[in-house]
């Protein structure tokens, strides 16, 4: 757009003309030219809040913001379409996947551009097209001879968009790269909010890997701003938040303050949750966890954290969402079939017992048991007037888990690890390994724990040390279990080589990347 500021350095394809229209962009660089300074600020400040754990110091609940922890506030109110949210399903934002999960039976969708969509140009742009094809009940899909569109009753959708940390290179706003927050927020808010409010519904989100209070209070700024542009009313947007960083465990309290008049509830994101404790206390040897399969939510820092949210949201008004369990249908196999509904059936139980208001699954098929736990546990359209016994326990929280560290763990940190990323890198970003649907989340967690272990000199209950060399072994292991399974020609293509080169330059870098996605995002997908 000459003259403006703004450049689009993306192809233009067919259709995508309807969504980077000349208003929307102006939308998005007023979004940049108003927050992007306070953005980096925060960016910043998260660096300088690592630096100082890395000295040796432990979180704890900020003494500036007792009065907001003690005070009697509560949330500004729910809209009756997210009163009952028994069951979402989640997932990224392909047309099938969309018209999917809205027709699954769940009674919301989280559409994610973040985690579970690998941020091509080409994704986040038809991402785009078809949650405005969906937000305008429009959208329908021909494939293979066969039709999708929507059931007459459909779930409610909620669009998640990426990070704080996260670069959309494709946009540049007077030279400088625009946030994938603004860039994915922006569109889909600025298309499609009064198209769902006209139904009875409204432009819903979630919102991802907040560390603390300012960073929500960047974001309520942001809805305001938004709302005044288009004309709404203060609070037409609605907000969940993952609380899915350690940090932000110790700020419940004041992300919902900061929010008040535009969030609903707070999300469990409990695989995020682990990485964000591995790399907070990255180089402590005293909070290192055991296998990621032994980290589960019984564990007594993780059930601290359940509890700790439901406690929180309950207080002010909020709904209490419990967190994704990752098992997946097993197709031709009756008994593993058996055994991950089960587990499913056991998370859910769990969860539904201790009060959280409702649940997420990554499978359709997934749906039904999710239902019959809510339904058979949870007789209303919420438990909002039940609080789990006990206090915040700021020493809880941050206390690992014991258990076993073994090669096999290793192995399998190292095989999902390049499993994943292979997949990202081919332009998946919701990967089904092993019977698990994986996002990104799981390679965060794989190849943390190894740098982790790696520096701090750990030794496997086999007796082996985790070094340089074990990584290595490991990794030229994996990639022969990949080509066997894969085959030598999907393998040649799959970028498993590249995969592994990542994985192992994060694995064994004497400085703990932040989050893969930016390196890799760099090297793989950024324009020229």
């Amino acid at each position: 757009m000459s003259g403006t500021g703004i450049e689009v350095r993306g192809a233009m394809k067919p259709g995508y003309e309807t969504i980077l229209t000349q208003e929307a962009l102006g939308f998005l660089a007023m979004l940049h030219r108003r927050f992007e300074p306070t953005r980096r600020a925060l960016l910043a400040a998260r660096e300088d809040r690592q630096r100082w754990i890395d000295r040796g110091n432990t979180l704890d609940f900020p003494p500036e913001t007792r009065a907001v922890r003690d005070g009697g506030w509560q949330i500004k109110g729910t809209p009756a379409d997210l009163q009952d949210r028994r069951v979402e399903i989640t997932g990224p934002v392909d047309r099938k996947m969309v018209i999917n999960a809205l027709n699954s039976g769940a009674k919301c969708f989280m559409a994610c551009f973040e985690d579970a969509t690998a941020p091509t140009w080409e994704n986040m742009v038809d991402g785009q097209v078809n949650l405005r094809d969906a937000a305008h009940g429009t959208i329908s899909l021909e494939d293979k001879g066969k039709t999708y569109k929507l059931n007459e009753k459909t779930a409610v959708l909620i669009a998640r968009p990426r990070g704080w940390h996260l670069p959309e290179a494709h946009v540049l706003i007077d030279g400088e790269r625009l946030a994938g927050a603004f860039f994915d927020f922006g569109l889909y808010f600025f298309h499609n909010a009064r198209a769902l409010l006209a139904k009875g519904s409204g432009p819903y989100f979630y919102l991802p890997k907040m560390e603390d209070y300012l960073e929500a209070r960047l974001w309520n700024q942001v809805f305001i701003q938004a709302e005044s542009v288009l004309g709404l009313p203060l609070g037409t947007i609605k907000a969940t938040v993952l609380i899915e960083t350690l940090p932000a465990a110790y700020q419940a309290d004041e992300i919902l303050f900061e929010l008040r008049d535009h969030i609903v509830a707070l999300n469990c994101g409990r695989w995020d949750y682990i990485f964000s404790f591995i790399k907070t206390y990255r180089n402590d040897e005293s909070k290192v966890l055991p296998d990621r399969a032994a980290v589960n939510m019984t564990v007594p820092f993780m059930a601290e954290y359940a509890a700790h949210v439901v406690r929180t949201c309950h207080r002010r008004g909020a709904h209490a969402m419990g967190g994704m369990s990752a098992f997946i249908p097993v197709k031709n196999h009756a008994a593993a079939n058996d055994k991950a509904f089960a587990a499913v059936r056991a998370d859910k139980e769990r969860e539904a017992t201790l009060g959280h208001d409702g649940t997420w699954v990554a499978h359709p098929g997934l749906v039904p048991v999710a239902l019959e736990v809510f339904d058979r546990l949870m007789t209303g359209p919420n438990q909002l007037d039940k609080l789990p016994p006990g206090t915040a326990d700021a020493a809880a929280l941050s206390k690992p888990s014991d258990g076993p560290k073994t090669k096999a763990g290793f192995d399998m940190n190292v095989n999902v690890g390049i499993g994943y990323i292979a997949a990202w890198l081919r332009g998946q970003g919701a990967v089904p390994l092993h019977n698990m649907m994986e996002d990104a989340a799981t390679a965060e967690i794989s190849r943390t724990q190894l740098w982790q272990w790696r520096v701090t000199g750990q030794v496997l209950d086999s007796g082996e040390s985790v070094d340089a060399a074990l990584v290595e072994k490991s990794i030229g292991e994996q990639l022969a279990v990949w080509k066997a399974e894969v085959g030598d020609n999907f393998f040649a293509a799959g970028k498993y080589d590249e995969a592994a080169a990542l994985f192992r330059a994060l694995v064994l870098a004497d400085r703990l990347e932040p989050f893969l996605t930016l390196p890799a995002y760099e090297r793989y997908f950024a324009p020229a």
